[in-house]
């Protein structure tokens, strides 16, 4: 991948000269190094996305990154999209009867083994899973308590998978399956610290909650007076918060995705969703497992739903939201746009394909 590997030596290049051997430097200076530190990420996406033809108008929050040949897509009117092609051709793999439903996650493990999430109170919230590449479908579960808002999941592997839920009685509730998403049980919420008043977490992206390796979890809230990210290292049984410094304290602003490449390096993006508001501090790192988080240095300019780690780097990430994406190169620090298109999820796979979808239909891949 020929970004990837610009994005690698641009790294490099900065990383090598210790502190101390750094000069002072004036204002100007500064100034022409920080100039000069945005040119990386634009020549390093130079390729930026490309724009497929999904056929459809339906807006995609659910997003699956199998390969760069193979992705899944889930979104409203029950539609669920599957291209095994790079994109060139999408296949309607929607299940049945499922045209009033808002899909907003999905989470595939090959071309043919899918699970999606539609979102929703009461019986809205149902889990359907494929093992056909979409051809039929079964529902495995279905919300039938009316105080429920299922808004996203994860899998840990292609048998343990948790949902997480708003607030019931001021508790985060988590479903969980061990045998793929074909069964599913509510956990026990003695381990899940109180919810404050008004938080929830936002379906926007399906990365509110996100995994790494084979028990850690994390999910994002917000809408309440801080926004928080909340972890468990036992796939969902217990759980500890802490504090982020993306702004809160409104129904519209908090933390809306996630992404960590490991145990201990994540990233968080939000912000305010409504349309011209502004977002400042829309994004945090953090280098010890959630357990505290720093506030970017240069974040994106507007709110972002999504984010995702680039396969086989360490610093590299991006993130998009509706009015645009941006790449960090030095692991969420700084962040730089690079399109100006709508998305709302972003997603890449092993091999370094990297999906984006979002409103009307669109689905893109990122090209060198």
């Amino acid at each position: 991948m020929l970004w990837a590997v610009a994005c690698a030596v641009a790294l490099g290049a900065a990383s090598t000269a210790p502190v101390s051997a750094q000069p002072q430097r004036t204002a100007a200076q500064a100034a022409a190094a920080a100039q000069a530190a945005a040119r990386p990420a634009a020549v390093a996406l130079r390729g930026g996305w490309d724009l497929k033809d999904s056929g459809t108008d339906a807006r995609f929050r659910g997003l699956a990154a199998v390969s760069r040949s193979t992705a899944w897509v889930a979104g409203t009117g029950g539609t669920v999209l599957r291209t095994s092609d790079g994109g060139d051709h999408w296949r309607d793999v929607s299940p049945p009867g499922a045209g009033a439903l808002e899909f907003r996650d999905v989470e595939a493990f090959d071309a043919r083994h899918a699970v999606v999430l539609a979102v929703g109170e009461g019986e809205a919230s149902r889990v359907f899973r494929t093992d056909d590449g979409g051809a039929t479908w079964t529902e495995s579960f279905r919300n039938t308590d009316p105080r429920a808002f299922y808004d996203c999941m994860t899998f840990f592997d292609s048998s343990h998978g948790i949902a997480l839920a708003d607030p019931v009685d001021g508790t985060y509730r988590i479903l969980s399956t061990v045998d793929g998403g074909r069964n599913w049980r509510v956990l026990p919420t003695r381990g899940m610290p109180a919810a404050q008043p008004g938080e929830a977490s936002f379906a926007a992206s399906g990365q509110c909650l996100v995994s790494s390796g084979a028990y850690d979890a994390w999910f994002a809230t917000g809408g309440a007076a801080k926004s928080r990210v909340l972890y468990s290292p036992d796939r969902g049984r217990s759980w500890t918060v802490a504090e982020t410094p993306v702004p809160a304290g409104d129904p519209a602003r908090g933390v809306f995705g996630l992404a960590f490449r490991d145990r201990e390096h994540g990233l968080a993006v939000g912000g305010d969703h409504r349309t011209g508001k502004p977002s400042p501090q829309a994004a945090a790192v953090s280098a010890d497992g959630g357990a505290t988080w720093q506030a970017s240095a240069r974040p994106p300019k507007r709110y972002r739903s999504g984010v995702a780690w680039f396969p086989r780097t360490t610093r590299v990430a991006l993130a998009v939201g509706p009015t645009g994406s941006d790449v960090t190169l030095d692991g969420g620090r700084t962040w730089y746009g690079f399109d100006g298109g709508s998305y709302d999820t972003v997603d890449c796979s092993a091999d370094s394909g990297c999906w984006a979808a979002g409103e009307d239909g669109r689905i893109a891949r990122l090209e060198p």
